[in-house]
């Protein structure tokens, strides 16, 4: 599957996080999802829980008609994995 993303956002979050959206594949398994009612984000924003390599991870997308734009990608801790599998 293809995900959109903005490059700038891409640096950022690889200096806040260590990791890319260019470099996000999918997970191992069907994530969790749970849509982020936080914030007015001005748009649906969703939060996905999964594993990769064994270790737990948390994507926020949002769905474009063009498919899923990535908003952010991190190491997820292990109590958000516990909460959310």
């Amino acid at each position: 599957m293809d995900y959109d993303f903005d490059p700038a956002k891409d640096e950022a979050n690889f200096e806040a996080h260590g990791l890319r959206l260019s470099d996000f594949a999918g997970f191992e398994n069907e994530p969790t999802v749970a849509e982020d009612k936080r914030y007015a984000y001005g748009e649906p924003r969703f939060r996905a829980y999964g594993r990769i390599e064994g270790k737990g991870y948390c994507l926020v997308y949002t769905e474009r008609e063009s498919g899923p734009r990535l908003i952010s990608f991190r190491r997820a801790h292990e109590k958000e994995m516990r909460r959310y599998e």
